[in-house]
């Protein structure tokens, strides 16, 4: 009897996306091992950069790193001097997270580095092709609520914008 294979109408996605990422990880990959930095540490430098202090729970989030990894990663980067923890006086049982000027000055660094690859990225594949890649890729992580509200009315547009990026870091 033949090995039969399951009726799958549809590519697999998830599998797609993850080679995706694969392969555009594998251009920064040389930037951030030349700056002693992993993967993980570099997406929550970005993404404290984008908002200069978040909670953990927020950064688990963003980063989509579970709760015991970035526990530890958290603990490793602020013994490194990347980020430091602070209890707001307001609420001692809350912690933010913020990034040090070691931290900024590398990301600094790194800021050309990271630009170039961008622009080779964009040179390779299009600048339509990479500004619809963003588009699409925002609108599959609103959510059909996040987007019936928008179309709705009920969620202002501002809301669902992408976050803005300080000058230089994209």
């Amino acid at each position: 009897m033949k090995n039969q294979k399951p009726g799958f109408a549809h590519r697999n996605l998830p599998l797609l996306l993850l080679q995706t990422r694969e392969r555009v990880m594998d251009r920064f990959r040389p930037i951030l091992k030349a700056h002693d930095l992993t993967e993980q540490q570099w997406r929550i430098i970005r993404a404290l950069l984008d908002a200069d202090a978040l909670e953990p729970r927020e950064i688990g989030e963003i980063c989509r790193l579970s709760s015991p990894s970035l526990a530890g990663m958290l603990s490793r980067m602020d013994d490194l001097g990347l980020v430091v923890r602070k209890r707001p006086a307001h609420d001692q049982r809350r912690v933010r997270v913020s990034l040090t000027a070691k931290s900024r000055a590398i990301a600094a660094r790194i800021a050309p580095r990271v630009e170039e690859t961008y622009r080779r990225m964009e040179a390779e594949l299009g600048a339509d092709l990479l500004r619809r890649l963003y588009r699409t890729l925002d609108e599959v992580l609103k959510g059909p609520s996040q987007r019936s509200a928008i179309r709705s009315g009920r969620l202002p547009q501002v809301l669902h914008q992408p976050i803005r990026r300080p000058e230089g870091c994209r």
